[in-house]
């Protein structure tokens, strides 16, 4: 085992979530890698809608968290290497895909891990540990190697906000002929418009409940109009697009109202996505999306292929995810980090690690 010892002490100090949006700390052993594990010191974890909704606040999901270290968007430094590796070394920087599958059903062989159905099927921060802690033990055919232009802040978001994005755009082949509504404007909304301008789109519209996330949007210039949600919005949508409507929409927020506003604002032959989890929607199938010729995608996650493809062309592109990040915390004002971003008011909120 290639090691470069992370401490002389032998426990760390993890986060873990009860269930009634508070935040609880455990002592615990800092792991060893075995056959094909590596130990990740964390630099940077961030906090993910989901984590919020399904865990800290406990509404809903059928993603079983087991009461282990939180934390499902990790990025550090390799510190151990156990038997086995192939790839990694002490000292490389990674980012880590949030789920480990079994590796053998065909949804891992095309590395969609996300979508494994195998009993070995464990996410970190949900069924094994995660992120918020001072180090994280990985498989290695979870590690994606993040380039030294950018940063673990950066790698953290690919991690999982922005790998879940760039699936979606790609999977709807978004390009500059289209122009692209939003709806949902959260840290989610904001990778998309940050991503849709480099894929080419010249006309983003973004929709949310949210003023202030209108305007935080507007001034990252990832939108080039901003509408509150309310009666009126669909009329506007209808006015900023000549009457015809977005070639792509895509919803982040998960609501019922704010998809039927997504598949109402989609040109005809156009393409819509729900990327937004929660909740249920009913709408008359035959005038809004037979007869309109639509096609509705539903897409969760990504794959560590296309994750690693993301990562490639961000460093490429030297486009920061770290850009749509407002709060940024350490371990110990993790009760606060979550708190800020339960509020659902700003960016994306950030654990940084020394």
């Amino acid at each position: 085992m290639l090691t470069a010892e992370p401490e002389s002490r032998k426990t760390m100090r993890g986060v873990v979530l009860p269930g009634n949006s508070t935040v609880e700390y455990r002592e615990q052993e800092i792991p060893k890698p075995s056959y094909g594990q590596v130990l990740v010191q964390m630099k940077a974890s961030s906090i993910c809608g989901s984590d919020i909704r399904q865990v800290y606040e406990k509404l809903w999901g059928d993603e079983k968290y087991r009461n282990v270290i939180a934390g499902h968007e990790p990025c550090g430094q390799i510190v151990q290497v156990g038997s086995g590796c192939k790839q990694f070394n002490v000292g490389d920087r990674v980012i880590v895909y949030h789920i480990s599958g079994c590796g053998l059903c065909n949804d891992c062989k095309e590395g969609y891990m996300i979508s494994c159905h195998g009993k070995q099927r464990a996410a970190y921060g949900w069924q094994r540990d995660g992120g918020h802690a001072p180090y994280l033990l990985a498989e290695e055919n979870t590690c994606i190697s993040l380039p030294e232009n950018l940063t673990f802040v950066d790698g953290a978001l690919i991690a999982c906000g922005f790998g879940t994005v760039w699936e979606a755009l790609t999977r709807v082949k978004l390009n500059g002929q289209d122009r692209l509504l939003i709806t949902g404007l959260g840290p989610v909304g904001l990778a998309v418009g940050m991503l849709g301008r480099a894929l080419g789109s010249h006309h983003i519209i973004g929709v949310d409940i949210s003023e202030e996330r209108i305007q935080l949007a507007r001034s990252m210039n990832l939108i080039d109009d901003g509408l509150v949600s309310n009666s009126k919005t669909l009329e506007k949508i209808h006015q900023l697009t000549d009457g015809n409507g977005c070639e792509v929409t895509i919803d982040c927020s998960g609501s019922p109202s704010a998809r039927q506003v997504a598949l109402q604002g989609t040109r005809q032959w156009g393409r819509c996505v729900f990327v937004g989890e929660g909740n249920d929607i009913q709408f008359d199938v035959s005038p809004l999306l037979i007869h309109k010729q639509i096609t509705l995608y539903g897409s969760w996650v990504t794959s560590l292929k296309h994750m690693a493809d993301l990562t490639e062309r961000l460093s490429r592109w030297n486009l920061h995810p770290e850009k749509i990040v407002t709060h940024q915390f350490t371990l110990e004002q993790a009760d606060e980090a979550y708190k800020i971003a339960s509020q659902g008011h700003g960016g994306k909120v950030v654990i940084v690690f020394d």
